[in-house]
């Protein structure tokens, strides 16, 4: 099966990292990014399992090792004088099998993490002392760092909308929330420095509201876009000299390095209106594994990353996950 934006083929090869079969594997429903290594290691997490995994450049799992996250969300990968670590963006809950596929009573546990490539914790950064958490949940959905100086970004996707900036120990330096930009934030999903200009740009998804907001490394406001032809744009990874763009809502967009858009891939977005999306549902109204899925056509892009020869690697929000390859013809 190929696929097309209108300038670039790729060929799509479905389900292709593999994950051991389980019934956590085929039950969880999955909700990781993905990261890749300099050498092609591709990383990302278990459906159902608290559990990091690396795949090699041809999809067998090379190595996994347990971990404290209730799910990592969001992963970036940083380099740092030769040595790379992954950032974790734990949003701190999980919408169970046993329960329905609902979230229970417990409170989030969200959390960010800075871990080595065998999963030693190195840092991890506080949750800022603001107004905004004395009642509100802190869930946390994706990190970007600077690579200039190091300050890390981090999205509150999932709880309170905000994006705070950190210097490279972890202090808390400031906050925005769209309200200085083109408004409001809703659902930050994903933060992203985008290297591709003489100087480089914080790239936020504003999900909810159908666009990206873009920002100067030091959180200065410069212009938003996307809303006439993005409909849930949830994470970003660089090919070249285009972007490519996550939609949740069941397509990438590829875009230019001025924010125009050149194509979609694989968009689906008919899956949507399904009852239960991203799932279906049975007779009692409780998800199950969808049975809409189609080569060539996506169904929940969450997950994103490039590879150096750029190739396109997404993990899909859905119970028992799917792993799609895009690779360069």
């Amino acid at each position: 099966m190929r696929v097309g934006d209108g300038q670039t083929e790729y060929q799509w090869t479905e389900d292709w990292a593999e994950i051991p079969p389980s019934e956590s594997a085929t039950n969880g429903w999955a909700h990781n990014g993905v990261a890749i290594t300099a050498s092609g290691d591709v990383i990302s997490f278990h459906p159902g399992e608290s559990t990091m995994m690396v795949f090699d450049s041809q999809g067998k799992l090379a190595r996994s090792w347990q971990t404290d996250f209730t799910d990592a969300h969001g992963i970036t990968i940083v380099n740092e004088a030769g040595v790379e670590y992954l950032w974790v963006a734990d949003n701190g809950r999980k919408r169970a099998y046993a329960l329905g596929y609902e979230y229970g009573d417990a409170e989030s546990t969200g959390q960010a993490v800075k871990i080595t490539l065998d999963g030693e914790i190195v840092q991890r950064l506080d949750r800022p002392d603001l107004p905004v958490y004395e009642t509100g949940m802190y869930s946390p959905t994706s990190v970007a760092v600077n690579g200039a100086n190091g300050d890390v970004w981090l999205a509150d996707g999932y709880g309170q909308s905000y994006v705070h900036r950190y210097d490279s120990s972890g202090n808390y330096l400031s906050s925005i929330n769209g309200e200085e930009g083109a408004g409001r934030f809703a659902t930050p999903h994903s933060v992203f420095v985008d290297t591709r200009k003489a100087e480089d740009e914080l790239y936020v998804s504003d999900r909810a509201n159908g666009r990206v907001q873009v920002y100067d490394m030091e959180g200065g406001f410069k212009r938003a876009f996307g809303s006439d032809y993005l409909t849930t744009p949830s994470a970003f990874a660089i090919q070249g000299d285009k972007l490519i763009i996550a939609e949740l809502n069941a397509r990438l967009a590829v875009v230019d390095a001025k924010d125009m858009l050149i194509g979609y891939l694989g968009g689906n977005l008919d899956v949507t209106n399904v009852a239960g999306w991203p799932n279906n549902l049975d007779d009692a109204g409780v998800p199950v594994r969808t049975s809409l899925l189609e080569s060539g056509k996506f169904n929940s892009p969450h997950g994103l990353a490039v590879d150096s020869a750029g190739n396109i690697y997404v993990s899909e929000w859905l119970i028992g996950g799917r792993f799609i390859r895009l690779g360069l013809a």
